[in-house]
């Protein structure tokens, strides 16, 4: 896939035009609900197996055209080179994909045979449901991008039976569904939901169920709950106890431990917790999983951090996942609500205590609309990034992008006159952060929710990587 960003004038012919792909499958991958329109600024995928690469230290013609399966003349071709010897790091090089027109008598299995490639991703790249539809004529991409193979978690607390159709939109694409979450309460009891159709969903899509456990509430006198918990053996062994009857009374394989707001003093206590939690399930078949704030370093200080001992959960459970999100958080002043310069900063600490074959790359799929002024005790909107392009599209706001944080954004004026800040996410912003799970060598990435409509993610995330299934 390829990104297109529009400039003012620009029409979604010419842009098919230019890339020579159909309209209806620009208009397809990117879920445009009003085609006519296009904003300037705004990014498009090109449903193509064409890629850029970016030149990295070291790399040579040669290990670049190895990579793709392509010669170093093509490279030289198709990118006026005129010196092989002189191309250099950050360098933008058009790779064209392998193109191969069906000829009478060949299948979809002979020919990926032919170039070395499986049949699954052949009919990936190409968007084919029905190999029988394929006849001679038909011009088929080669796929040549290496995609790497992670787990995704799916995090979703829209529950009941409106969660069946979200996780069966997405299913294929989770190796974990987490319907969130249970409630622990000060007895060692839990809260319950209705996850039976966010599970059920999950089954059909092979998609793990994995339960979350958290503690966004106090004890009946307003203290900390997960301190009463944590510090007793008996509501340890009571919490542990009613969780596993859950879990097998449910079907879920997993458990995801989601502890905000621990005491600085309870540190120990929850890196005990969790041991017990490994010795207990384990023997029993399940695997134990946390959810972290994003600390840059071990001695960060604070309730949401201090507690947080990525060490000892690196030691401890089978996969961390880091938080990065909601630097752009609803109660405070408008700004990117995953700056990647910030995660990256997350993320440089987190590698060096937490094996990188651990770690799960947090990823947040809404958007955040601040009025401006801000004013210190106003709450943003929070909605989909699908809405968040219709609104722009509405106002005819221009879609700028900050290269900093790596995150779109654009403002505009209401009907009352009232001015407004919108950060999101979109296809750069998505890319950018494939590549950074990619360049940490990370195991997983994991979504934080399901429910919000932003289907340029999706197709990135299935042309960037190969996705674990585990059932």
């Amino acid at each position: 896939m390829l990104i297109h960003v529009v400039s003012s004038g620009e029409s979604l012919w010419q842009i098919a035009s230019r890339y020579r792909v159909p309209i209806e499958a620009i208009i397809d991958v990117n879920a445009l609900s009003n085609p006519n329109k296009l904003l300037v600024g705004q990014s498009l995928i090109i449903p193509t197996e064409d890629v850029i690469h970016i030149v990295r230290s070291g790399e040579s013609l040669w290990s670049i055209a190895q990579t793709y399966g392509t010669t170093v003349q093509s490279i030289i071709q198709n990118n006026s080179i005129t010196n092989p010897a002189s191309i250099y790091p950050g360098q933008r090089l058009y790779i064209p994909a392998r193109r191969h027109i069906v000829q009478p008598g060949e299948t979809l299995y002979g020919i990926a045979q032919r170039y070395g490639v499986s049949l699954q991703s052949l009919l990936k790249v190409n968007r084919i449901e029905n190999p029988n539809l394929v006849y001679p004529g038909t011009v088929l991409f080669i796929p040549q991008k290496p995609r790497p193979l992670i787990s995704v978690n799916g995090y979703i607390y829209i529950l009941g039976e409106a969660a069946r159709s979200i996780v069966r939109e997405v299913g294929q694409q989770l190796t974990y569904i987490s319907p969130f979450a249970y409630l622990i309460k000060e007895d060692g009891t839990l809260q319950p939901i209705v996850d039976e159709p966010a599970i059920q969903a999950g089954y059909a899509e092979n998609a793990v169920p994995m339960m979350s456990v958290t503690n966004f509430t106090s004890t009946s006198a307003g203290g900390n709950l997960a301190k009463v918990v944590l510090n007793s053996t008996q509501l340890t062994d009571r919490l542990l106890a009613n969780t596993l009857n859950i879990m097998r009374e449910k079907g879920y394989q997993g458990l995801n431990v989601d502890f905000e707001n621990v005491l600085p003093e309870d540190r120990e206590a929850y890196n005990r917790f969790l041991q017990c939690a490994v010795d207990f399930f384990h023997p029993r078949g399940f695997f134990v999983s946390t959810a972290v704030a994003p600390k840059v370093s071990a001695e960060q200080t604070g309730t949401l951090y201090t507690a947080h001992d990525y060490s000892a959960h690196g030691r401890i459970v089978d996969f961390v996942i880091l938080m990065t999100y909601e630097w752009g958080y609803r109660k405070g002043p408008p700004q990117a609500i995953s700056p990647l310069n910030q995660i990256r900063r997350v993320l440089d600490y987190a590698v060096r205590v937490i094996p990188r074959n651990k770690i799960y790359f947090g990823f947040q799929i809404y958007a955040r609309d601040w009025r401006l002024p801000f004013v210190q005790g106003q709450e943003a909107e929070t909605f989909s990034v699908q809405e968040a392009i219709d609104r722009a599209v509405r106002y005819g706001a221009t879609i700028q992008y900050d290269t900093v944080a790596q995150s779109p954004f654009y403002r505009y004026t209401d009907e009352q006159g009232i001015r407004h800040e919108v950060w999101f996410e979109d296809a750069r912003s998505a890319q950018a952060k494939f590549d950074t799970v990619k360049e940490y060598n990370l195991a997983g990435i994991s979504y934080w929710a399901l429910g919000y409509p932003f289907k340029q993610n999706w197709v990135l995330l299935d042309d960037n990587f190969t996705i674990r299934k585990l059932i």
